[in-house]
């Protein structure tokens, strides 16, 4: 192998790896971001599913609990970042919770639904959080909760939500809920899960 054809070689891997590299740093906000491993479980309740990251509810009932979801670790202090995507494969009902933050003194905290045709809101508050949650589109959220201070939402890189965020033990958890007022069915894909702390 010629020293051209080498430092060709060198180039293309570093071209590679400078494009892949920032799929491992995806994270919102500056700062000096520790990579965290919590545990989780999985919780089904009603007509709720899970099979791998692929969370359904396969009734239309607008009653009683349905839901299908991963929970985390709980954690009391710092701030913690959430990062995940997901997909959703078919929708035939509405104001569905993809994602939560929950407080444990206090109970749901942040809930971020969907409406059929795609509008994300704040299930708690009732802002629009964005309208690019449409069948078959890939979704990025992260979420960022500094504990005692605010919890912020991005949607695709974008800050798209920001609430006071009290003091206590919050999880995260991520899947498909029956909120008080919607239906199922839906089935929706999580991927790429990662969460850091600082």
């Amino acid at each position: 192998m010629s020293r051209r054809t080498r430092a060709l070689g060198g180039i293309l891997a570093a071209a590679a790896l400078f494009l892949v590299a920032p799929n491992a740093y995806a994270q919102v906000e500056s700062g000096t971001w520790k990579t965290w491993n919590p545990g989780f479980k999985v919780q089904t309740v009603g007509c709720g599913s899970a099979s791998g990251s692929t969370f359904k509810l396969t009734c239309s009932s607008s009653s009683g609990e349905q839901r299908a979801e991963r929970r985390y670790d709980t954690y009391s202090s710092g701030t913690h970042q959430f990062e995940g995507y997901f997909k959703i494969n078919s929708m035939g009902g509405s104001r569905i919770s993809l994602k939560q933050t929950f407080n444990e003194n206090n109970g749901p905290f942040f809930l971020l639904g969907v409406e059929a045709g795609g509008r994300m809101y704040d299930v708690e508050g009732g802002a629009t959080i964005s309208g690019s949650a449409t069948v078959g589109t890939t979704v990025r959220v992260n979420t960022v909760n500094q504990v005692g201070n605010t919890h912020r939402t991005y949607i695709n890189g974008s800050l798209k939500n920001t609430v006071s965020s009290p003091g206590g033990s919050y999880y995260d958890k991520f899947g498909a809920y029956r909120t008080s007022t919607g239906q199922g069915p839906i089935s929706v894909t999580w991927s790429n899960i990662k969460f850091w702390t600082k």
